[in-house]
């Protein structure tokens, strides 16, 4: 079988490395891939969100079936186009995909269904949501409605910086269109938490419970990031607790969904806080999160071909998922900056040295120029280690990142910090 993979991030180094151990892969191309995915795919310089050129690569190279890495394919149209064209491929239509392309229309479809998140309303006026804010008189979370990389989050402890977040969006147009609308709604307390499941539309099946690290800096301090590390399973996410996400947010979304007319087929990932009310979704997404794909196919035992051709041909009903024993841990290099301005280029030094740990690498902001590997990206490479404890996967993943180098790098040095600490 022939398998591109659309997409050219840490995600979809995960995805490469997971689907060339199926033993039905023979070849993988990757659109646009990166330096690390070189590695184990032909990568072929067409962009993501490039519809046409990736029907036509699909097409000439005679692709068996193609994996939707990053949501912004997905939410333009992506699969539509494939499946007009009568092209197998792994990801939402973009019905289902605008779950993570309008923040607003996720909100609408929970409020609809019952799903439980916070309270929140959607402005489409600058004016108009200042004043909102001001009357809330408190601390709140400020959304840009499209999709922003992941940084159009805004968590404020004050009304002063809450407008301010709402002129960044609406006024600066810091995140483009993605701004033409806020959602602003109550800051939820608790414990974040990511699960995902792989649905046909009809059967709902969960991975692991993962948690991600969406802060810059150790504490959960600094400005939102596309994810500074995961790690998976979380314990801090019950059997009892994922029980009720899986009955009350994710069967109840893909049931929704169908009952308005839309059949939603591929990855849905839920985040979550765990308030004391219980789990309440803060966002949609719908494809695999990045960096959680990377300790959650770290232990995926299952062939993910395996999973794909369930969801692709409804029968997810009678397929289930093994996982490796023990824990896994991503903790994501940075180039200097990031999230904000950053330069690129910075020779990348002890890659075969923290390989040899034992450690899987993911590259996510990678280059080769002139013979040398650089950086090309804010989040540059994902390092994941797998241990039969959690202690001891994160023991590893520090141990091999502390042996790679570039100018500028910087990483979080408190991944799983509270799972351990709760242990």
């Amino acid at each position: 079988m022939k398998v591109m993979v659309v997409g050219g991030g840490g995600r979809e180094h995960a995805l490469v490395w997971k689907l060339s151990q199926s033993p039905r892969v023979s070849e993988i191309i990757a659109a646009p891939g990166n330096a690390g995915i070189a590695r184990q795919a032909e990568c072929v310089p067409v962009g993501a969100t490039d519809i046409r050129g990736l029907l036509d690569l699909a097409r000439s190279r005679d692709v068996d079936l193609t994996f939707v890495g990053p949501e912004a394919p997905l939410v333009e149209g992506l699969a539509d186009a494939f499946h007009q064209a009568g092209l197998r491929v792994f990801g939402p239509v973009r019905r289902a995909a605008a779950l993570e392309g309008s923040k607003a229309f996720a909100k609408d479809l929970m409020s609809r269904h019952g799903i439980p998140t916070a309270a929140h309303r959607t402005f489409e006026d600058a004016n108009a949501a200042r004043d909102y804010i001001r009357s809330l008189d408190g601390p709140c979370v400020v959304k840009a409605d499209g999709l922003a990389a992941g940084k159009g989050v805004i968590v404020a402890d004050t009304v002063e910086e809450a407008v301010a977040a709402v002129d960044e969006i609406m006024v600066k147009r810091a995140f483009g269109t993605a701004g033409d609308r806020v959602v602003i709604e109550e800051r939820l307390a608790g414990e974040e938490v990511s699960v995902l499941a792989f649905t046909d539309g009809e059967t709902v099946l969960p991975l692991l419970p993962a948690q991600d690290h969406k802060r810059v800096f150790d504490g959960d301090r600094g400005p939102n990031t596309g994810g500074m590390g995961a790690y998976a399973p979380a314990p801090v996410c019950t059997p009892q607790i994922y029980d009720r996400v899986v009955q009350e947010i994710l069967e109840p979304a893909v049931r929704g969904l169908r009952e308005e007319g839309i059949t939603y087929r591929g990855v849905l990932y839920a985040g979550l806080m765990l308030t004391p009310d219980g789990p309440k979704v803060l966002e949609f997404n719908v494809r695999f999160g990045d960096p959680e794909a990377q300790p959650l196919l770290a232990l995926l035992e299952t062939d993910l071909v395996d999973v794909v051709g369930a969801v692709l041909e409804n029968r997810l009903a009678d397929l289930s998922l093994t996982w490796r024993a023990g824990a896994a841990m991503c903790v994501v290099l940075a180039s200097g900056g990031y999230p904000g301005a950053y330069e690129k280029g910075r020779v990348i030094r002890g890659l075969n040295e923290a390989e040899k740990t034992g450690a899987v690498v993911f590259h996510a902001g990678t280059a080769e120029r002139d013979g040398k590997l650089v950086t090309a990206g804010g989040r540059v490479l994902g390092v994941t280690a797998v241990a039969a404890e959690l202690s001891e996967a994160v023991r590893r993943a520090y141990q091999a990142a502390e042996l790679i180098d570039f100018e500028g790098m910087h990483f979080r040095r408190d991944i799983a910090r509270k799972a351990l600490q709760n242990c």
